[in-house]
């Protein structure tokens, strides 16, 4: 791997519309995505806890500093901008047993339009650059999720795609997915409809806090290419035993992932996660321009 500032590389025979594919893959790594192929069989699941001080204090900063919506979501969500801006093989996608480097940071949620039992929900992608500071993410987040709260009952693009194939009969809807399937397998997927889906893109964040629950393990999806979904929980408070016999209360960011296995191996998916905790224990360097690191040829 190298570094440079926002490599811009010409497409080649082989790309796709949502990544460039990588042609120094090893032999084995290559087999491996014929042997596993699909997202859900090669799934591997992780959870961790961060102490959760410093990203508070941050937050508070933060909002002192006149970004009053500014919470532990977007640190979150720029940490792992910046993981991916040092660790870009975790933006890796398989595709047609085929492996692809994403160029920028697709992150996915679900949104509810307002808080309720029965409020309705949508999907939201945001697009980041890999360089992109915390108040950068933050920015995107507010302006995208305010467009959503105040549609009302206006239909977005999503929900308007959601509701065409709601109206297709089921033998004929399941011969439209085949379709697209088929047409994504070999990359002919418009690029209009790659940017909608909420199964095409870097990974998908839920969040558990307001249902009251932990952290679940959710499943990846085969259909599409996201390698990573995260979900986290409410701040969790423990007791923790100090070595002089004294206990000390300590308040902790709780989260799971389910990753590809196959987008890159154990030791690199390692690294990753524990820079990202280190960045979490220390969200300050999100202010800071990040030199960003290409990912292998």
């Amino acid at each position: 791997m190298k570094k440079n500032e926002n490599i811009k590389r010409r497409r080649r025979f082989g790309d796709r519309k949502d990544g460039r594919k990588l042609h120094s893959i090893d032999p084995m790594s290559r087999v491996a995505y014929f042997i596993m192929p699909d997202r859900i069989g090669s799934m591997n699941l992780f959870r961790d806890a961060v102490p959760i001080n410093a990203m508070l204090d941050y937050v508070h900063k933060k909002r002192k500093e006149g970004y009053k919506n500014f919470g532990l979501m977007h640190v979150f969500a720029a940490a792992y901008v910046r993981t991916v801006s040092q660790k870009p093989a975790i933006n890796r996608f398989l595709s047609g047993q085929t492996l692809y480097a994403r160029p920028t940071v697709q992150l996915i949620m679900a949104v509810k339009k307002e808080m309720s039992l029965n409020g309705e929900e949508t999907m939201i992608k945001l697009d980041f650059e890999r360089d992109a500071t915390a108040v950068e993410v933050f920015e995107q987040f507010d302006r995208v999720v305010s467009e959503v709260k105040n549609q009302g009952d206006e239909k977005n693009a999503f929900d308007k795609l959601a509701n065409l194939l709601n109206y297709i009969p089921r033998l004929l809807l399941r011969f439209v997915v085949g379709c697209l399937k088929f047409f994504d397998y070999f990359g002919l997927l418009p690029a209009g409809l790659i940017a909608l889906s909420p199964f095409h893109g870097s990974i998908v964040m839920t969040s558990m806090g307001s249902l009251g629950i932990p952290p679940i393990f959710h499943h990846l999806y085969n259909f599409g290419n996201v390698p990573v979904f995260m979900a986290f929980s409410a701040v969790k408070h423990e007791n923790e035993l100090q070595s002089d016999g004294s206990v000390k209360p300590q308040r902790y960011f709780e989260f799971t992932v389910s990753t590809d296995e196959r987008i890159c191996d154990g030791f690199y998916y390692a690294a990753a996660f524990h820079q990202l905790r280190d960045i979490l224990l220390h969200p300050e360097v999100l202010d800071e321009r990040p030199e960003v690191i290409e990912d292998v040829d």
